[in-house]
Parts: structure tokens; C-alpha cells; sequence
């Protein structure tokens, strides 16, 4: 077994739209930080789905549901952190605002 620190998804803006931000592509990840930042003037909100194998982002899946985030606050999720995503499982959010957010997390990879 092999443990490898990586980041899962570079810091990026959040779409505003659903989106797969990662895919636990032939391992085992473990989320050890998730960030997002609103970089706008007003507040947004972002959701975020752990979404197993062969599912799709959902009520099902949802862990954070319309987190508000006020301008120019920085939140770290303490809700995400620990789970993990099974090979195929993956990571997906929504924001409420398509030039509003940037996200980041890091974790392991376990093969």
C-alpha cells in the first residue's frame, strides 16, 4: 500500500453549475483540507456532494448544502475533512455565482 499526499484540486474558480472538481481515478482518496474563498463584493453560496461510483450528485450525496460565504471570507469545511472517496467516487460543487469562489483541496491517495 502506497500513501500519496496530493492536492485533489488546484485552486480554482467554482463553476455554477454542478461539477466533478475530482475523481478518485484507481485509488482511494482521503480529504485532509478543502478550502473556498469569496473573492466577490457580496455573499455567495456553495454546495458540495462526496458522490460515490456510478452516482450522481444529489440530495443523496450532499454534505455542505448552500454554505453562504460573505465577501472576502475564506471557509475550510471542517465537515469534509476525514471522509473519503472510495475508486471512482468523486468530488462535485455548485456555486451560486459562476466568478465568485475559488477552491482548493488537498488529501491522500491511497493505492
Amino acid at each position: 500500500m502506497t500513501v500519496t499526499v496530493k492536492v485533489l484540486i488546484p485552486s480554482k474558480i467554482a463553476e455554477s453549475t454542478q461539477v466533478t472538481q475530482y475523481t478518485a481515478t484507481n485509488v482511494k482518496a482521503i480529504i485532509d483540507k478543502f478550502t473556498a474563498t469569496n473573492y466577490s463584493a457580496g455573499a455567495v453560496t456553495i454546495s458540495v456532494n462526496l458522490v460515490t461510483s456510478a452516482d450522481t450528485a444529489g440530495n443523496q450525496n450532499l454534505i455542505v448544502k448552500t454554505k453562504s460565504l460573505a465577501a472576502g471570507e475564506t471557509y475550510t469545511f471542517p465537515e469534509l475533512v476525514g471522509h473519503s472517496l472510495e475508486p471512482s467516487g468523486f468530488i462535485s460543487t455548485i456555486a451560486s455565482a459562476a466568478t465568485s469562489i475559488t477552491i482548493r483541496a488537498t488529501g491522500r491517495e491511497i493505492t
